[in-house]
């Protein structure tokens, strides 16, 4: 007999991770033993036939076509520029898709990392461009820095932009999705801009599966926005063709579970591209919680075209995390994290998942939050409660604390310090936004005399991932590399699909083989 047999439950969990080969799911003729067979032979009876899988296959292929990219896996835009240009050119090198996290950085800032990107990597749809993109973060204190990231977006050409933390849409977006639309011989719509909408709630995702409201396409061109050519186009395509479901994850989230969640976003996708009768079809992806090969296959399972990951890659050497920060995301387990006020949403309630071990941010960060719902201004706090701010959460006087906070927006936005003459309470949220914004970026210089004040975006994934490779080359972190943490996702959950695959089909396989070990992948 040709090819090879395994009958043993053992064997079976290790032709397990032969997914890219041919399997027949056999049954010895003499002992009715049932094994995997590889190759061709004969003497056993075939109850099955596996064709070969690949990581690549994994997804959505429109994902890989469209984007140009040879995986369907994406590494989220953490804010701050943690999600670093490093990150974003060794994804694209690796044929996946990086986005670089332009969210809480000044347009200057962001456009020198489009410089870096363009140097590195090329425009992504010219000939021997790689892909790449950007993050485009919903900014509701500051509309003027929203308009003027993507303006320069457009103007530098950069071709994908991932939309986060948007409740509806804005002028931004909407200009940035309408932008460069255009309309072959065959009457098929191009695009010149790719958005990707994070979103955790159908009521937002239903906005970005739709076309541009008319109203605001009206308003665009009476500013010279877009074009009416633009605008007549965007009445028959969504703002985004690729639409990331976001679960329980770190930064801003909802906590919701991507098993309840993403089927009614696949419903809803499939409800308004009959309703709009849409050429091509809206892609939705996966992302929150994906720490583990076994949770990447069930997003697929689930009907994902891509996955995204996040808090995994801030451990990665190449995140522009510190590396204080680094080792205490590599010891979080899956509780230990935590719910905190957002810096760029502070007045509004909106929180944000943190890293809770190691860290008294997020207490200290509530007892901020707590004092600005309870008082009107500093003048009103009572005077034990302000001292006991000023030495346990600020760590210096309030005075000194609206210094810098003045010097800050007098660059940035003066608008914000006019609204702080006219509004006592406005002046104390800026100020406690100076201690939020803050805790993030002593966590990324690795500021030693704040290490307890480290705010560290986090999501159980991390605590997910950190179980899987214990006591592999990949618990150190200077070894998690954003490639191998992606391949090996990407590998293992290649290789828990075709496990179930086997067992759907008869294959007595032992719990063993629904594990997959990390390895250095090349």
């Amino acid at each position: 007999m040709n090819g090879d047999v395994a009958f043993s439950a053992e064997s079976l969990a290790q032709a397990v991770e032969r997914f890219r080969e041919t399997t027949h799911i056999v049954r010895d003729s003499s002992t009715g033993v049932i094994g995997a067979l590889f190759g061709e032979g004969g003497g056993h009876e075939v109850l099955a036939t596996l064709p070969p899988l690949y990581p690549e296959w994994l997804g959505d292929r429109t994902f890989n076509e469209t984007h140009r990219v040879r995986f369907p896996y994406v590494t989220g835009a953490m804010a701050n520029g943690i999600a670093t240009t490093d990150i974003v050119i060794e994804m694209a090198r690796a044929e996946m898709l990086g986005f670089f996290g332009a969210a809480g950085l000044g347009r200057e800032r962001v456009e020198a990392a489009v410089d870096t990107l363009m140097r590195e990597l090329g425009p992504s749809d010219r000939e021997g461009g790689r892909t790449w993109g950007v993050n485009l973060i919903h900014s509701p204190n500051e509309p003027a820095l929203e308009a003027a990231v993507a303006d320069m977006l457009i103007r530098r050409g950069v071709r994908r932009v991932e939309a986060s933390a948007y409740m509806g849409l804005t002028a931004s977006i909407v200009r940035y999705a309408v932008v460069g639309l255009a309309q072959a011989a065959d009457g098929t719509i191009t695009r010149r801009h790719h958005v990707m909408a994070k979103v955790s709630r159908p009521e937002v995702a239903r906005h970005f599966m739709s076309p541009a409201p008319a109203a605001m396409l009206e308003q665009l061109v009476r500013d010279g926005l877009v074009t009416a050519d633009e605008a007549r186009l965007a009445a028959h395509v969504p703002i985004a063709e690729d639409v990331t479901m976001e679960s329980d994850s770190g930064g801003h989230t909802d906590n919701r579970p991507l098993a309840v969640v993403l089927p009614i976003l696949l419903n809803l996708r499939d409800e308004l591209a009959s309703k709009f009768g849409y050429a091509t079809p809206i892609r939705v992806g996966a992302g929150g919680g994906l720490g583990a090969p076994s949770s990447v296959a069930a997003a697929f399972a689930l009907g994902a075209s891509y996955v995204l990951t996040g808090s995994v890659n801030q451990s990665a050497i190449e995140s522009g995390l510190s590396t204080e920060g680094k080792k205490m995301l590599a010891t979080a387990g899956m509780a230990d994290v935590v719910m905190a006020p957002a810096a760029d949403m502070f007045e509004l309630g909106v929180k944000v998942q943190v890293l809770k071990r190691g860290t008294m941010f997020a207490p200290r960060a509530q007892r901020l939050y707590d004092v600005y719902v309870a008082h009107d201004g500093f003048d009103a706090i009572p005077r034990e409660t302000k001292a006991r701010l000023e030495k346990e959460v600020l760590g210096q006087s309030i005075e000194s604390v609206w210094a810098e906070t003045q010097a800050f927006w007098s660059k940035r936005d003066p608008h914000e310090l006019a609204k702080a003459d006219a509004s006592p309470k406005h002046k104390m949220a800026l100020c406690f936004r100076w201690y939020l914004g803050l805790s993030s970026r002593w966590a990324i210089v690795g500021e030693p005399t704040r290490k307890l004040d480290y705010q560290v975006w986090c999501g159980p994934a991390m605590g997910a991932f950190n179980d899987w490779v214990k006591g592999s080359f990949l618990e150190a972190p200077e070894n998690r590399t954003v490639v191998q943490i992606a391949k090996n996702l990407l590998e293992g959950a290649a290789a828990i699909t075709r496990a179930h695959q086997l067992r759907t089909y008869g294959a007595p396989l032992p719990p063993a083989a629904f594990r997959f070990a990390p390895r250095p992948l090349d």
